[in-house]
């Protein structure tokens, strides 16, 4: 959507292809965004076996490509949670196509071996169809406080999420999971990253996710940081508006 130089923007677990939609809409009298559906979220395929950051470095790199190709412009890449993790990745991997990399609240505290044992919990709810089991392990794996937890479910009341968009968002994190249980904690390795960097988070999101963006800072010495006063890891929801003038700010920047 929208015309200009090229933004691929990248959508975190759970919330798949329009998880993006309000912050493009406020972009796209000024660039040519992209949003691509990852791959286990509709309407993209299902993954044929155990998921891998390879994997979607792979598809992410084609989504590249075919935006520098299309507009003739270097990218400007954008992810928010997962989606930062993997552009992280593809930043580390390829960086030829990009012009800036834009990354939110990266949650690179959730890898390893420690999260086989939530993974395992999750397949296991999932493939019984327990979403309460579900939703408890990814709490497990997300850390998110219990009293935020509470408020969300009060805001749901009675409603009931629809039956198809939950399943692609169950199965899509089944996925997720599983490149996150083979992936490193290890942020060092995002010192090779040299693309214009921005670092994005809320100043109220919850322990570990500030003590891993500081760590990450420290490691990309040259990267720019914004902390949002009173938004947290929802922000690309709940403050659109500010997410897309930061965005348009940085965009402007690195490309003087």
């Amino acid at each position: 959507m929208g015309s200009g130089d090229p933004v691929v923007l990248v959508h975190g677990s759970g919330g798949g292809l329009h998880s993006w939609a309000t912050v493009a809409d406020q972009l796209a009298q000024d660039y040519e965004l992209w949003l691509p559906a990852r791959r286990g979220y509709g309407p993209s395929d299902v993954p044929p076996g155990i998921k891998s950051f390879t994997d979607e470095v792979a598809d992410l790199l084609a989504v590249i490509e075919a935006a520098r190709e299309s507009s003739g412009q270097p990218v400007h890449l954008v992810g928010a949670s997962y989606g930062a993790t993997l552009s992280l990745h593809t930043a580390a991997a390829d960086p030829r196509d990009l012009r800036s990399l834009a990354i939110f609240e990266a949650p690179l505290f959730a890898a390893g071996a420690e999260t086989v044992p939530m993974l395992d919990r999750y397949r296991a709810a999932f493939e019984r169809g327990d979403a309460p089991a579900m939703a408890a392990a990814l709490n497990e794996v997300t850390r998110v406080p219990a009293e935020i937890v509470a408020a969300f479910a009060a805001a749901a009341g009675d409603r009931t999420p629809d039956p198809v968009e939950a399943q692609r968002s169950a199965l899509g994190w089944l996925h997720d999971l599983e490149a996150l249980a083979e992936d490193s904690t290890d942020i060092a390795r995002w010192a090779s990253i040299t693309v214009p960097t921005l670092l994005m988070q809320g100043a109220d999101t919850w322990e570990p996710m500030p003590t891993t963006m500081n760590a990450l800072a420290a490691t990309i010495p040259q990267a720019r940081r914004i902390i949002w006063p009173g938004q947290s890891h929802f922000a690309t929801m709940t403050a659109p508006t500010l997410v897309a003038e930061t965005l348009r700010q940085f965009f402007a920047e690195v490309s003087t």
